[in-house]
């Protein structure tokens, strides 16, 4: 246990999955930390790095929840007030869907220290990883990252998802239905998609089609979560660009 009277909290991003891709800062604090609470997408082979810290899961998935966030959110300060180092580490960047706002509140609010730690999200890693870059000077010059809830609300979507590349994160059990409201609110059927499941590990997966097709495709290949949706011109990219995944031939 830490000498100090009060503990800190570094909310770290892990990155998309691969251990490499963690930052050396991140790696630098796993090795000092003296408790680890870490979600569901984290690689437990990064926790090889903390030998000497105690352990917390705190994994969220959809329906299955090993702690709400309220008692995440309490674990970090108790962690905290008993003078410890404490990683909150999560999968992809911390501020990337990952809650961070409501755990920094709950540390403002018992008087916690705590820095961020940025991770490489596997919205731009999962599609680098598939031969895809988001951006691209003569395809598209804007990204937007949205969850899969957010894409079935098409009054949210606007003029969003007519232009530019779209990134979808948490999309897949509800796909068909995601489908029919990026239709409706201005994507045409025949736009590009890819779907890239465990991105960066070496079980990768990317299937390729359109979004009049993508939802059979998926479900022919057995494509579940974790995967990132990736909608727009440069998806086609993926036939041309594909490099990491053994059996990359095109859809």
């Amino acid at each position: 246990m830490s000498s100090d009277a009060s503990g800190k909290v570094y909310l770290v991003g892990a990155g998309p999955g691969d251990p490499g891709l963690i930052t050396v800062r991140g790696k630098e604090l796993l090795e000092q930390a003296e408790a680890v609470i870490y979600d569901s997408l984290v690689n437990e082979a990064i926790l090889q790095w903390a030998p000497q810290a105690e352990l917390f899961y705190a994994g969220k998935r959809a329906g299955n929840h090993a702690l709400i966030q309220d008692d995440i959110n309490h674990l970090l300060v108790e962690q905290a007030q008993l003078g410890r180092k404490v990683v909150r580490l999560k999968g992809g960047d911390p501020c990337v869907f990952g809650r961070v706002g409501e755990e920094m509140t709950a540390l403002n609010a018992a008087g916690i220290p705590y820095e961020i730690v940025p991770g490489v999200t596997a919205g731009i890693a999962g599609s680098a990883y598939a031969g895809i870059p988001v951006t691209h000077r003569h395809m598209s010059s804007t990204v937007t990252f949205i969850t899969g809830r957010e894409a079935m609300d098409s009054r949210s979507l606007g003029t969003l998802v007519t232009e530019g590349t779209l990134v979808i994160y948490m999309g897949m059990k509800t796909m068909d239905e995601m489908v029919e409201k990026l239709l409706a609110a201005g994507r045409s059927s025949d736009s590009p998609v890819a779907v890239v499941q465990w991105a960066t590990y070496e079980h990768q997966r990317t299937v390729s089609g359109t979004l009049a097709t993508i939802a059979s495709i998926c479900a022919q290949e057995h494509i579940a979560s974790p995967s990132i949706i990736i909608v727009g011109d440069v998806a086609r990219l993926r036939d041309e660009f594909a490099w990491f995944e053994d059996d990359s031939t095109p859809s």
